[in-house]
């Protein structure tokens, strides 16, 4: 009878929720082994630990929408790894990139970072849109911690990307921590791809497109993630129109309703 029993780290009725929150703290090792090599002066991987830990981001939630191995535990494990890997790792090496430079005032704005992407994270886990408001599920309230943690990065990859533009972005990245803070707990609508529908017809087309990223990113990794950050920000105005727009038609459509309701 002993051989019989086989040992099970989970029921295998559970089997499904261990790849994504695998991937998950696959995505917290790839944030702190990125503060580790900022400390070393290897800023070059730092950063590119942050994009494989984005894309570990990215990948681990639909994932476990595919699978149907979401969980609690796995929506607050993954809330913890996004602070670690994008509210503190980047700022981190930011901050003994150039922060370090401006003394007591740039550990300060290294903070007033990070405390703005843990309550942005907080407000996040507490957000649910109902159910005739799920339009809303394309929208972040306030730019992501993923992006937020590539946004700051910006004047550090246009270093590494060696564009000879001759002008230097080191001066911004004060400024630019900040900016970055007050967009994380702001309530700017900005792009999510998570509930958008792609026909059959363009799914070949997107394919493309990532796999053609990919291999920019491959081969050209800092020129490329400085031009997709430039186009992320890009994006933000066009967020803030097309939310506008969703929030006028369906504040029409609840008005039609009510109206037919009282007729």
């Amino acid at each position: 009878m002993d051989q019989n029993k086989k040992f099970k780290i989970v029921s295998s009725k559970k089997t499904r929720y261990l790849l994504p929150n695998i991937l998950t703290l696959g995505g917290v090792c790839l944030g702190i082994s990125s503060i580790k090599f900022s400390i070393d002066g290897n800023f070059s991987l730092s950063v590119t630990l942050i994009l494989l830990a984005a894309i570990v981001d990215a990948l681990d939630g639909r994932i476990a929408r595919l699978i149907k191995g979401t969980s609690d535990f796995g929506k607050e494990l993954d809330s913890l790894t996004d602070f670690v890997s994008f509210g503190i790792a980047p700022v981190f090496i930011l901050y003994f990139w150039e922060l370090n430079s401006y003394g007591k005032l740039g550990w300060a704005i290294a903070l007033i970072y990070s405390v703005c992407c843990v309550l942005r994270l907080a407000r996040f886990n507490l957000t649910k849109n109902e159910n005739e408001q799920e339009w809303k599920n394309n929208f972040f309230e306030g730019i992501p911690s993923p992006a937020g943690g590539l946004i700051i990065l910006i004047p550090l990859i246009y270093e590494l990307s060696n564009f000879n533009l001759n002008f230097d972005l080191k001066f911004i990245t004060p400024y630019l921590t900040i900016l970055t803070a007050l967009l994380l707990v702001s309530k700017i609508p900005t792009p999510s791809l998570k509930k958008i529908s792609i026909s059959s017809k363009t799914t070949i087309f997107l394919l493309l497109g990532i796999g053609t990223i990919f291999i920019a990113l491959l081969f050209y990794t800092f020129k490329t993630l400085l031009v997709l950050s430039f186009i992320y920000l890009i994006f933000i105005p066009g967020s803030i129109f097309l939310y506008k727009k969703e929030l006028k038609k369906h504040a029409t459509k609840i008005s039609d309703e009510d109206h037919e309701d009282i007729l």
